[in-house]
């Protein structure tokens, strides 16, 4: 028994199954008289923010209450242990699940890490099966320093000619990032793939094989994009895929908080980040890569949540 409401229930029970004293239970369960007969005297918006979080956790299955806190932030000021409670009380904690065993890589620096939009992207590839077990494969683009998913292609095959044309539409898009990084993947080691990052003066980055850990933030995203869609989603062929995928990575730039961006969205932290170049004088401005085009932040649709 550590918390007060364990140490209420050991107080009731001693009073009314083993007829103790009210202040006999109270120092065998070791709390205050004042506190076992302390009742809480909830807020005057306690409903409404209970009625919030259960439809937030409703429509955002997978979220945990420190994301669903952020997203309250957004319109309240609200402390996140009064969520937290709020959360357990409502029984809205995610089921735990047991990781599979796994080896894993050493610790350290991440080689090459991103100091600036448009720094580095890496990208990757992913599988998935509609209800008639046809296969779907999707490529995966990520900007290590915003986070944000420049791209999710989903086809049915994937070859380095699809690659090239993702890339070609994200660099007419945005600009040519300084480096790409990737496994040793066929569609990213072909020597078209190769001629043309070359021609666009980006260096490759290349994981040694069989060490995904080299490789993490596009594997972070993928974790995310298969357990917040692949997995809450049974997909009838690829038509729906596409546009389901494509409204879940709308959301994931534009309204899903990000932990490591002090739970700001990425099209958001990448609008404060452009800001705060507009504002820092030109003398003291952080290097920004050559080709990032004024620190415009990518077109990624309107979304319906906002």
């Amino acid at each position: 028994m550590v918390g007060g409401p364990a140490r209420r229930a050991a107080v009731k029970h001693l009073k009314e199954k083993l007829d103790r004293s009210e202040r006999h239970s109270c120092r065998a369960a070791g709390i205050s008289r004042s506190t076992f007969n302390y009742e809480p005297r909830p807020k005057p918006d306690e409903k409404v923010l209970r009625e919030e979080i259960r439809k937030l956790a409703s429509e955002h299955r997978r979220y945990g209450y420190r994301r669903i806190t952020a997203l309250l932030h957004r319109k309240w000021s609200v402390n996140q242990k009064r969520v937290h409670r709020i959360w357990k009380e409502e029984g809205l904690g995610l089921k735990r699940k047991r990781p599979p065993k796994r080896s894993y890589g050493p610790k350290g620096e991440v080689k090459r890490k991103a100091e600036y939009p448009n720094h580095v992207w890496s990208y990757d590839l992913i599988e998935d099966r509609t209800v008639k077990q046809d296969r779907i494969r999707m490529l995966t683009v990520v900007d290590e320093f915003t986070r944000e998913a420049l791209e999710i292609l989903v086809e049915r095959h994937i070859g380095s000619p699809d690659v090239l044309d993702v890339l070609e539409i994200l660099v007419d898009r945005r600009g040519a990032p300084g480096y790409i990084r990737s496994d040793n993947g066929p569609e990213f080691i072909a020597n078209a793939v190769k001629v043309w990052l070359e021609k666009m003066n980006c260096e490759t980055i290349y994981i040694e094989p069989g060490a995904p850990w080299q490789n993490p933030y596009i594997e972070s995203f993928n974790g995310k994009f298969r357990d917040e869609c692949l997995n809450m989603h049974l997909f009838h062929n690829g038509k729906e895929a596409k546009q389901i995928i494509e409204g879940w990575r709308v959301e994931y730039n534009e309204y899903r908080p990000h932990s490591a961006l002090d739970y700001m969205a990425p099209a958001e932290f990448f609008r404060q980040y452009a800001g705060s170049l507009r504002a820092t004088p030109s003398g003291n401005r952080h290097t920004a890569s050559p080709s990032m085009p004024g620190a415009e932040p990518l077109q990624m649709g309107a979304n319906p949540k906002l």
